[in-house]
């Protein structure tokens, strides 16, 4: 199995043309359905839905999109609709790996993810004249601006499952927009940012890997490229 330096270098390495020939061919136009923004499909519609809809929508986990730390330090300088947002505004830890303790969740995790609203959805996500919205557009995460692209690249995420398409490197996930007509330079956009998105996921992993410590600390630790932090994003040896 490749180390993550050396996935790292290929990468680097990645021709932004040969990507962008690959999106081509695949297809793609958002059409603001929001559906990869959203958590649970019933949480918060207009009289709820009726009780099957309501069970489905709780077997759905809540909205996941990776962030990494200087992208949320960067959505907190956008303040937005709001004067200013601080850490827990923006990001919570990454669910996997915490579980359910006498006092909350507790545990250790190796990423941070996008917060979301009591129903699941992305924070930011806001629907305008019936189409889904992003109150954070212009500063929006890499996984955001690539979704619903992925390389295949080991030590890179697979954002919403398993790929329903392919093509050379480029992976493409569930989305309604596929198999649409995009322009040259809409493919060529989206394919530096792919590239950029592999080399910071590598990059965050090889840095998680080298500032790992073991924690023995109550409640959840976080540890990512620059250490170890707590949910709000406080170093964790300061109080």
């Amino acid at each position: 199995m490749p180390s993550l330096e050396e996935e790292l270098a290929r990468a680097r390495a990645l021709d932004v043309a040969a990507l962008a020939d690959a999106v081509e061919s695949i297809g793609f136009e958002c059409t603001r359905c929001g559906a990869c923004c959203k958590g649970y499909e019933t949480c918060g519609s207009e009289g709820g839905g009726d009780e099957s809809e309501g069970e489905r929508a709780d077997e759905r986990e809540p909205h996941t999109a990776t962030v990494f730390p200087d992208e949320v330090r960067r959505l907190m300088g956008t303040a937005g609709e709001r004067t200013a947002y601080d850490w827990r505004d923006v990001a919570r830890p990454m669910p996997y790996g915490l579980s359910e303790g006498a006092d909350g969740l507790e545990g250790e995790t190796f990423e941070w993810a996008l917060q979301t609203t009591g129903c699941g959805d992305c924070t930011f996500y806001r629907e305008v004249d019936g189409q889904g919205a992003c109150a954070v557009h212009d500063a929006r995460p890499l996984v955001c601006r690539t979704y619903p692209f992925s390389v295949a690249l080991g030590g890179t995420s697979q954002p919403m499952g398993e790929a329903v398409d392919e093509e050379g490197m480029v992976r493409a996930h569930e989305c309604e927009g596929l198999g649409r007509d995009i322009s040259r330079a809409d493919a060529e956009e989206l394919a530096a940012a792919l590239k950029q998105r592999a080399v910071r996921e590598l990059e965050e992993a090889i840095g998680v890997r080298d500032t790992y410590e073991p924690t023995n600390v109550e409640g959840v630790v976080v540890h990512d490229s620059e250490g170890q932090k707590r949910p709000d994003g406080r170093p964790l040896d300061v109080d």
